[in-house]
């Protein structure tokens, strides 16, 4: 904006200088009064034009002071402006603008807004915009490719905003955007961020699900060998009973006498094999079975499912986090837990059964940690309206009050070193929070700490 020449103080000529009416002698029907009055009113007349001279100062000062303020607001704005009149001709421009774009305010003035725009697609957003027979006082938004100095594409999120006369009526146009192009490479790099944040998140639970699965080995070892034992032995004797059956086949074959042929099957036991050999092939199938069962629990544990949800049966969960807890816990903890009412809760179940096996190793571990005495964990469920409430209560020595408070933050364990990674609890209050539920713990009036899981019921 160009600044405007200092305004020269305009000073009005001194009262016309009378002469003395006594020295002409008076006019005819004129007497010295009249004069009198004539010369104050010139006095006067002279005082308010000195007044008003002043206040034209002064109001020129002011008006150059707004005018040095608009500039100074123009040249310290970051975003760009650009105004120009009804048929988008550039009347405007602020030292934003003009550095993008690497052209004076003089080049810029007068020339077509298009002279801009470094594509169609812009140039016919713009001739829209001008073209509005009614716009929107609050302006309307558009995204604008410009040309920079190096005569290359910038993206700039433009707000259109139409100036009216004094009369009402549109005179054109003011543009004020910002470049978009650094915003947009910070938001691809926060949303790469935020992307390597959520894998490190999944690998860190299925780490932690892995060192839980860990904890149990012993157990499930124990829970595979009795029925892989079971079909072992029972494939033994059907090997047996399989080469029975074949030289007593080949024997028939042969031709051999029925005499001969009932002392064979006399002495191979071919009436007992037959008998039994159904329970041994039911004994085997079952056997099969329930490892199968046992694998795909396994799998299902360790699976990373993070995003399956399905309506899940809260009893069977809990039944198998009880179940694999049990098989890698000392045999002398119990665990007092009756099925409640049937109720499903919409959940990921290898998600929803990590946190039951933390909170059940975790309260194990913390009866355990008393020394003397049964370890025992009460289990109960409730339903509350839209809400299923599970509590586990153990009897060790509870919760240090100075700890309530960090319970539930990342690394945090009272566990000595080597036995605790400080993640379980909080990778299950994140689960739990994500199920649309609530964790919390509290020490319980009769000892022992207690966890309160809270999951809202399906449908």
């Amino acid at each position: 904006m160009a600044d405007s020449p200092p305004s020269r103080p305009l000073v009005p000529p001194g009262p016309p200088a009378l002469e003395d009416p006594s020295q002409h002698g008076q006019m005819e029907g004129v007497d010295e009064s009249t004069w009198m009055d004539v010369i104050q009113k010139m006095d006067e007349v002279y005082s308010q034009l000195v007044l008003d001279e002043i206040e034209l100062e002064q109001k020129n000062t002011e008006l150059e002071q707004s005018q040095q303020f608009i500039f100074s607001v123009l040249s310290a704005m970051s975003d760009v402006l650009l105004v120009c009149d009804e048929n988008g001709v550039i009347e405007e421009t602020n030292a934003a603008l003009r550095e993008l774009v690497g052209r004076s305010d003089a080049d810029l003035r007068g020339t077509a807004i298009h002279d801009l725009l470094a594509d169609e697609a812009s140039a016919v957003r713009v001739q829209l915009v001008l073209a509005n027979a009614a716009p929107s006082r609050q302006g309307e938004g558009v995204e604008l490719n410009l040309f920079d100095a190096q005569r290359q594409s910038v993206p700039v999120d433009a707000n259109c905003t139409p100036r009216i006369s004094p009369h009402g009526r549109r005179v054109g146009t003011v543009f004020v955007g910002r470049p978009t192009a650094e915003i947009k490479r910070a938001f691809h790099e926060l949303h790469a961020a935020h992307e390597a944040l959520k894998r490190a998140q999944q690998q860190l639970l299925h780490s932690e699900k892995m060192a839980s699965l860990g904890r149990l080995v012993a157990g499930v070892a124990h829970e595979l060998n009795n029925p892989i034992s079971f079909v072992l032995g029972n494939v033994h004797a059907l090997s047996r009973y399989s080469d029975r059956l074949g030289r007593y086949l080949a024997a028939v074959h042969a031709g051999e006498a029925p005499a001969q042929l009932a002392e064979m099957r006399t002495r191979l036991r071919i009436e007992h094999l037959l008998s039994d050999l159904p329970s041994l092939i039911e004994g085997t199938l079952e056997g099969a079975q329930r490892t199968a069962d046992i694998v795909n629990g396994l799998k299902r544990f360790s699976a990373m499912d993070p995003e399956a949800r399905a309506s899940v049966p809260l009893n069977d969960v809990i039944e198998r986090a009880i179940h694999w807890v049990s098989k890698g816990t000392a045999p002398s903890f119990e665990m007092k837990w009756q099925p409640g009412p049937p109720c499903r809760v919409t959940a990921s179940a290898g998600q929803l059964q990590q946190v039951l096996m933390n909170l059940l190793q975790n309260a194990c571990d913390a009866a355990a940690s008393r020394g003397g005495g049964h370890p025992v964990l009460w289990i109960d469920t409730e339903q509350d309206g839209p809400w299923v409430r599970l509590r586990l209560r153990d009897n060790g020595p509870g919760i240090p009050p100075e700890h309530l408070t960090r319970i539930f933050d990342p690394f945090f364990t009272t566990k000595p070193v080597g036995k605790g990674t400080g993640l379980g609890l909080s990778i299950s209050y994140g689960i739990v929070e994500q199920h649309g539920g609530k964790l919390s713990a509290r020490n319980h009036p009769d000892g022992g700490a207690e966890f309160t899981l809270e999951l809202p019921l399906a449908g």
